[in-house]
């Protein structure tokens, strides 16, 4: 018997689908379309990863299907190549970042054809082809003059070893030696805190239909979280809060304190304020501060600290009292102490909160450590708070003091007011609306996102297509001024009418007088013209982040010189470059019209093969790119829609679907990582074990998206099965067979069924494994009807390409096997294949599970553990045995 050689097999038909040319989509084919996505990648150094290959797989499984099934599938690749990553490889092996790109590039692409994934080659995109970023940088002109990029002096986190600006989410908390610190996502040094001039982009205008819009998509329960708590969409009332002091001296003047807060109906329970040590409140009653040194160290402290540090969960919470001023509590008039402490946000809210402990566990734990009082407010609706009521107004104020002593927990949950004066008795809801009328707050809304940081001050990114200039500085200025002088006179005759020309006047002047300082000089910012894009990056020598902490472009003088196209006048280019997020944040728009000339994309051609393409049917990657790189890409498409960009016949949002795979992790359960040495490296996997192996492995390890731990003995299983199906064409009868005895008929329309359906749901583990129960069926029959070999061997086919492909050729099939058609089966023929498995996690009954009646104890405990109930139960325990009655019952003992 011919033994299974998965090293010839798959070199053979490689070369054989290189030569034919891989799979293309058609635009405006007659067929119905499928988009499936995937993350491009970084091209490191590194090359692939096991991770790549779990996610790059699984959508070529289901590009596959589809093509068989008669769908026009666009399955694209492409490589996400500038910013840090690159960077990093390239100071590190002392080769310019442009070589390093197009090395790794290379290696990448080998790689990938040699896993047999059917991408469409000629749709590929490189985010640093400048033919690519000229449309990056178009879409940022298009923001800068719809008034949505802008640049603004701000603290931001710096990284003193990569020497450039990071935004939040490129910073992340870890253990060190001296603790738990904020460090650079990239390199694992501790970040610091810098003010430095950086562009933004307003991505907090998008806020609610970021958040609204999700209502009208198939995101996965957890990836839709991740963007609801990012976005942090929060209603509540801003309520000032009065400001005394001891000193009459120095009491000149009203100061208020403005407080956001969601829960108003607690304003009765508040008994301290806390101020953000940015409160620009706090520099302004320095007079009044008796402990000015003590609050001042404090605040330079909190300046070293990134907002990650200072929110972290389980952190205790510092702060320092501000002595000698007090706020009072507009509901009751009672004077409290004003703290400022780090773990409130200058950026949330209004950089204050009203400190309520009887009813918020972080204001608990503040209130314990400094010795501050608790007073309970709300009672959980259904307990008999009547009696607390009533006796509450008999009691003196001593009494009531006694009380605030008493409280012991915290109740964080709406209820019926207490110990609130005229509001007793009545429900939360309704006591949110009438407290905050009562004090004068009003009712407004805030959000955790922040504006999006888009300067980056390294060499390899985008440059940013901004022009500074002096000469239209002064020419507005001047115009500015000469305005101002009329219009002020003017307003001094005819205060109303002249009230509306002012208002326009500015208006007209704000256009293009937008400006920056560098180096202590005004200059206004110039757009460059759409006509001159690409603004491409120059070559340089010397590439490595500088010690000022400036782009290295800054040092070309050559290229940073140049005229202003305004004015014609001495100007100098904008150095610093974009983020990577950047060209990732349309990439999918670019497979979908790269067939449109360069110089028409994203302006008119590109209309009508959007309205084919888009909207994505599936978009598939790591849950660690489903919070930043998904909200930053729906922005981008949601401005471009805006605009004009995309038709408005796609739709608001550009992906239809949205999911994303586990990470798979070393044998030992820890993240793979070259200093632990537990790195798997699919080449040799696959030179070793053959690609098949390594695909049908990866998507049969455990349910798709769970992060499962590798195991060779587990490969080494799928190997084996991969041989049996290579032994089984030796029992294929030809030419025809008898037909189909009924139980082998059965055993194949189920798994037509199950394979499909589970292909299409994602479950690929159980997939495979119906595969196995199908393998082990035709095992014990000693011929095999062609008819039956040939639906086996196309359902294989997504799966394990290159083996289905010697199969049909040896069936002395002329075509490939992805030229047939996905097999049928008759849904009559199955009735009552199934029966409901009870499944219970330590002897109480969780669930029913509907599963193939006869199925072993791994084929149910793969389907029963891709059920979300049964995965709630499970979450965080060991399972230590499992009991197993076959079609009546399997119980998990953790």
């Amino acid at each position: 018997m011919e033994l299974y050689n998965p090293k010839q097999i798959e070199s053979k038909w490689q070369e054989k689908w290189e030569g034919e040319g891989a799979p293309r989509a058609k635009d405006f084919d007659s067929k119905p379309k499928r988009y499936y996505l995937v993350e491009f990648p970084y091209p490191s150094g590194a090359g692939l990863h096991v991770g790549h290959v779990r996610s790059y797989t699984a959508l070529d499984v289901m590009a596959r299907k589809a093509r068989m099934e008669g769908f026009n599938v666009l399955y694209p690749i492409g490589w996400d190549a500038f910013g840090l990553p690159t960077e990093n490889y390239a100071i590190k092996n002392k080769i310019h970042p442009r070589q390093a790109t197009e090395k790794n590039i290379a290696v990448f692409r080998q790689q990938l054809k040699q896993l047999g994934i059917s991408f469409d080659w000629s749709r590929e995109v490189n985010t640093t082809d400048p033919d690519y970023y000229k449309w990056t940088q178009w879409i940022f002109l298009q923001m800068f003059k719809h008034g949505l990029a802008y640049k603004a002096k701000m603290p931001i986190n710096w990284c003193p070893s990569c020497k450039i600006g990071l935004a939040n989410e490129e910073v992340v908390n870890r253990s060190t030696s001296s603790g738990q610190a904020s460090v650079c996502e990239r390199c694992g040094t501790e970040t610091e805190r810098r003010e430095k001039e950086q562009w933004m982009l307003k991505i907090t205008a998008y806020a609610d239909r970021l958040l609204d819009d999700l209502e009208t998509v198939d995101y996965s329960e957890r990836i839709r979280a991740s963007q609801v708590n990012w976005i942090g969409k929060s209603e509540g009332a801003e309520i000032a809060f009065k400001i005394t002091s001891g000193s009459p001296s120095i009491n000149s003047g009203t100061d208020f304190i403005e407080v956001f807060t969601t829960r108003p109906d607690t304003l009765y329970g508040a008994t301290y304020v806390v101020l953000a040590p940015e409160h620009e409140i706090i520099s302004k009653l320095q007079l009044k501060i008796e402990n000015w040194a003590e609050v001042e160290r404090y605040l330079e402290e909190a300046k070293k600290k990134t907002e990650i540090e200072r929110v972290a969960e389980g952190k205790e919470k510092t702060g320092v009292e501000i002595k000698g001023i007090k706020a009072v509590n507009p509901a009751n008039g009672e004077e409290m102490p004003v703290f400022a402490a780090d773990y409130v946000l200058a950026g949330y809210g209004t950089g204050a909160i009203m400190a309520v402990p009887g009813h918020d566990n972080r204001d608990f734990e503040f209130a314990k450590k400094y010795g501050l009082p608790v007073v309970k407010v709300i009672e959980e609706k259904g307990l008999d708070s009547r009696s607390v009521i009533g006796n509450d107004k008999k009691k003196s104020e001593n009494d009531k003091m006694s009380d605030r002593e008493d409280v012991k927990e915290v109740y964080e949950g709406d209820g019926v007011l207490v110990n609130s004066g005229e509001f007793d008795g009545m429900e939360s809801e309704e006591a949110k609306d009438k407290i905050t009328k009562k004090v004068g707050g009003k009712k407004t809304v805030h959000y955790h996102l922040r504006d999006w940081i888009f300067s980056r001050q390294h060499y390899w990114g985008e440059p940013i297509p901004i022009i500074y200039c002096r000469k239209c500085w002064e020419t507005l200025n001047s115009i500015r001024q000469s305005a101002d002088e009329t219009l002020n006179a003017d307003f001094i005759e005819h205060p109303r009418r002249s009230r509306d020309n002012i208002k326009t006047q500015n208006s007209k002047l704000k256009e293009g007088f937008d400006y920056v300082v560098i180096d202590g000089i005004e200059y206004a910012v110039v757009p460059v013209g759409e006509g001159e894009l690409p603004v491409e990056l120059p070559e340089v020598e010397s590439y490595e982040p500088t010690e000022t902490g400036e782009s290295p472009l800054s040092a070309m003088e050559e290229w940073v010189k140049i005229k202003c196209p305004k004015c014609g006048g001495e100007a100098r280019r904008e150095t610093d470059t974009m983020p990577n997020w950047a060209g990732s944040s349309w990439y999918y728009l670019a497979y979908a019209t790269r067939g449109i000339s360069n110089d028409e994309f994203l302006i008119s051609k590109n209309k009508e093969v959007l309205k084919y393409w888009m909207p994505v049917d599936l978009y598939n990657g790591g849950m660690e790119h489903t919070t930043l790189h998904l909200l930053y890409s729906r922005f981008w498409y949601k401005f471009l829609y805006d605009i004009g960009a995309v038709p408005k016949e796609v739709g608001p949002e550009p992906y239809a679907r949205r999911r994303s795979h586990g990470v798979v992790l070393a044998e030992d359960g820890r993240k793979m990582s070259k200093s632990y040495g537990n790195v798997v490296n699919p080449d040799e996997i696959a030179e070793r074990y053959g690609a098949d192996a390594l695909r049908l492995y990866e998507l049969f390890m455990g349910p798709f998206s769970d992060a499962i731990p590798w195991s060779t003995n587990g490969l080494k299983g799928v190997r084996r099965f991969l041989e049996r199906v290579w032994s089984l064409k030796d029992k294929v009868v030809l030419p025809q067979g008898q037909g189909l005895k009924n139980d082998l008929k059965k055993l194949m329309y189920k798994t037509i069924k199950k394979v499909g359906e589970d292909i299409e749901a994602m479950k690929f583990n159980t997939a495979v494994s119906q595969l196995m129960i199908a393998a082990n069926g035709m095992a014990v029959v000693k011929e095999l009807p062609r008819e039956l070999w040939e639906k086996f061997v196309k359902i294989l086919a997504p799966l394990a390409p290159h083996l289905a492909e010697e199969l049909w050729e040896g069936l002395e099939n002329k075509e490939s096997v992805f030229r047939e058609g996905w097999p049928e089966y008759d849904e009559e023929a199955l009735c009552g294949e199934t029966v409901m498995l009870a499944v219970q996690v330590d002897g109480k009954l969780r669930a029913l599970v509907e599963v193939s009646a006869g199925a072993t104890e791994e084929q149910a405990v793969a389907l029963v553990r891709e059920e979300e109930k049964i995965k709630v139960w499970l979450a965080g325990k060991t399972v230590r045995k499992t009991i197993f009655v076959p079609d009546k019952l399997i119980n998990f003992v953790t």
